[in-house]
């Protein structure tokens, strides 16, 4: 159907099947931000939450979703930017389903774990709000699925440092200054892992590594660029500082991020 009868069926009374669904995932990315955001990812979400999709729907719906998000990798301001995030969000959705309902085969799980690790240093549009558009965020949206495989009890938890490190790496982009709260989504799920028991001692080193790692860059980027990586190590850094504020047991970490922040510069 086309996205004008889409969003009609969406708008009013319908019933939920798989010409319905395949549409949605057809329209996915949709420009149209009140299709794509409002009624598309608005119905799935509502689906759900309240249950009303089999597991063989979902587990249908993640293959589909898998493969949605590397729609024009590599490719910077472009529209495709809009399926692949938001196939993220449906990843993350449907993940969140499974950890309460356990319906996907440990397959699955692998496979999920194996394209988020592939996706998240291939994606190049970092941009979070789009003039007309909407919602792209993609950085964040790709976050919010990490962090739902991360609480998968058939997650092995030896993929945390190649999560985190994955997640981290997010931060040092020179094209611009992330001022949608992409910062804080990168630190969700590492948290999250954190708090399931992952070595920070992984965080510490990387947190040591940081200044250099930006230092490195002043020679190679152009002025401004430089100072755009600056700003987002920065923003982590001081986001990761607060974050861990209400915690007495992070404290030397604490200081490591405050040590840090004070050679990023």
């Amino acid at each position: 159907m086309t996205e004008e009868e889409l969003k009609q069926e969406l708008q009013g009374e319908h019933a939920i099947d798989d010409s319905l669904i395949q549409s949605m995932a057809d329209h996915i990315g949709s420009v149209d931000s009140e299709l794509r955001d409002g009624l598309i990812y608005g119905t799935f979400s509502t689906w759900i939450m309240e249950d009303r999709l089999t597991g063989d729907q979902l587990a249908e719906l993640l293959d589909i979703s898998l493969e949605l998000l590397f729609k024009g990798i590599g490719e910077k301001g472009t529209d495709t930017v809009f399926t692949r995030s938001f196939a993220s969000l449906w990843i993350a959705a449907i993940l969140y389903s499974d950890n309460k309902h356990d319906f996907l085969p440990e397959a699955a799980i692998e496979k999920t774990h194996e394209a988020l690790l592939a996706y998240m240093p291939a994606e190049q549009d970092v941009r979070g709000y789009v003039p007309v558009k909407g919602w792209a965020h993609s950085v964040a949206h790709a976050a919010d699925a990490f962090d739902e495989l991360v609480k998968n009890p058939k997650l092995d938890a030896a993929a945390y440092p190649e999560f985190a490190k994955a997640l981290w790496n997010k931060i040092f982009i020179s094209e611009s200054v992330y001022v949608h709260a992409e910062e804080e989504r990168l630190l969700v799920p590492l948290l999250e892992m954190m708090e399931r028991g992952m070595d920070l001692k992984l965080i510490e080193d990387l947190l040591t590594e940081m200044p250099e790692k930006v230092l490195l860059q002043k020679q190679q980027l152009p002025e401004e660029n430089y100072w755009f990586l600056v700003a987002n190590c920065k923003g982590l850094l001081k986001s990761f500082y607060m974050k861990l504020a209400p915690y007495s047991s992070y404290h030397r970490l604490q200081e490591a991020i405050g040590k840090s922040l004070s050679q990023v510069y």
